[in-house]
């Protein structure tokens, strides 16, 4: 499939737009609802779009999406605890996904969604001061239809709409900020260190470690850093 590269006054105008909705906005719920259907009509090849802010323990707090079928691939990452768009916002880069029926990263997710009309993915993180705040995702019905131009788009996008998205957040709950958003302002080196740590004890895979440190964070109610931190230091994190 022939890949579209949008022309430089249009991304001008599109990034204008998305930022233009984000600007006007109070409601954090909202925005991201705006910014999902921006994104849909601003990357080409896309057929669904979507936009999610994460607590500590990869649960979202807020989302967007364009349509049903973006709604349950992404409620199927979230349940599972697995998907690009989890190791977007965990690992701080973008993840490009060619073919979700031929791509091993992510196998219960990609078993899951394999009736849905997606074949090929982008998710960039949400980075606001520095830190992943969440994610922003796009599919298409077709494999390979995405390259690194189109990622590049992603994260121009995704830039200053997380800093636009952290002052709404902030504004609207303080409270959910200073207890949520801020626990969640993890280092990437020390999940990746875990990660490691899991990938080397129990032979498995950098996303099949992830998977399980999001899945440990939630049963100990701990932050994402927190478990890793704790794998990192000697302490069996790693336990059930």
């Amino acid at each position: 499939m022939t890949k579209k590269q949008l022309p430089l006054d249009e991304l001008s105008g599109a990034i204008g737009r998305i930022l233009g909705l984000l600007l006007t906005e109070e409601k954090v719920d909202q925005a991201v609802q705006n910014l999902s259907l921006a994104i849909k009509e601003s990357v080409p090849g896309t057929i669904g779009a979507g936009v999610s802010i994460l607590d500590s323990q990869a649960r979202r707090t807020s989302t967007g999406f364009t349509d049903s079928i973006v709604e349950q691939a992404d409620h199927l990452q979230y349940e599972l605890g697995q998907g690009p768009c989890l190791t977007s916002w965990a690992f701080e880069e973008s993840v490009l996904l060619d073919d979700v029926r031929t791509d091993t990263r992510w196998p219960e997710w990609s078993a899951a969604v394999s009736a849905l009309p997606i074949r090929s993915v982008i998710s960039a993180p949400l980075m606001a001061n520095g830190h992943s705040i969440g994610a922003i995702k796009v599919y298409a019905s077709e494999p390979s239809v995405f390259d690194t131009a189109a990622v590049s788009l992603m994260e121009l996008f995704a830039s200053p709409a997380a800093t636009l998205l952290s002052h709404i957040q902030s504004a609207e709950t303080p409270k959910r900020i200073s207890e949520g958003l801020q626990t969640a302002l993890h280092s990437r080196d020390m999940v990746n260190r875990a990660c490691g740590i899991l990938m080397e004890r129990h032979k498995i895979t950098h996303e099949r470690a992830l998977q399980q440190l999001i899945l440990q964070s939630r049963n100990k109610d701990q932050s994402l850093q927190e478990v890793s931190a704790e794998l990192v230091a000697g302490i069996p994190a790693d336990r059930n």
